[in-house]
């Protein structure tokens, strides 16, 4: 079985994805390191140096060539979801599980490591908190077209291993 975790940055998809395929015995593949091994540079990096429509192509050609193990847990990028059919071609090649969370959680998690997100790296407390929430907006509709859904506090790989099984 393949799970794809998507979500908002900072809801936890990377460290969930790992902590449950190792919990399951499955490989973990963090579609963002994949990305930035690929272009030689970082997601920042690339953001600047050639803007978000091309790195949406490379994170689409990246999502759909990437060879997947039968049973892998897979994260993306906060954004992946919501750019041209990924949510469908994901949904189509394995299962999807959204970590939720709200925008003031968002803010409190991301508020340290904001010189590694583009799009968050001009904004502080009040006015992250906005931003997160008008970009939540936008998005949650794509990630609500995930297969499950769940809460991304007090969350436990036990609980998100019975959730995928049922």
């Amino acid at each position: 079985m393949k799970v794809f975790f998507v979500g908002f940055m900072g809801s936890g998809k990377t460290t969930w994805s790992r902590k449950l395929a190792t919990h399951l015995g499955y490989a973990f593949i963090d579609l963002d390191h994949v990305l930035e091994e690929q272009a030689g540079m970082t997601i920042a990096e690339y953001f600047s140096s050639f803007g978000e429509d091309a790195f949406r192509t490379l994170e689409s050609t990246i999502l759909k060539e990437t060879a997947y193990p039968e049973n892998a847990i897979i994260s993306t990028g906060g954004g992946l979801p919501c750019f041209f059919d990924h949510m469908e071609w994901m949904n189509a090649n394995g299962k999807t599980l959204y970590l939720k969370l709200n925008p003031k959680a968002l803010a409190e998690r991301l508020e340290s490591g904001k010189d590694k997100r583009p799009l968050l790296q001009d904004k502080h407390g009040d006015d992250l908190i906005t931003f997160i929430g008008l970009k939540l907006a936008e998005r949650e509709s794509y990630y609500l077209q995930a297969t499950y859904i769940v809460d991304g506090i007090n969350q436990t790989t036990k609980k998100l291993a019975e959730i995928i099984r049922s």
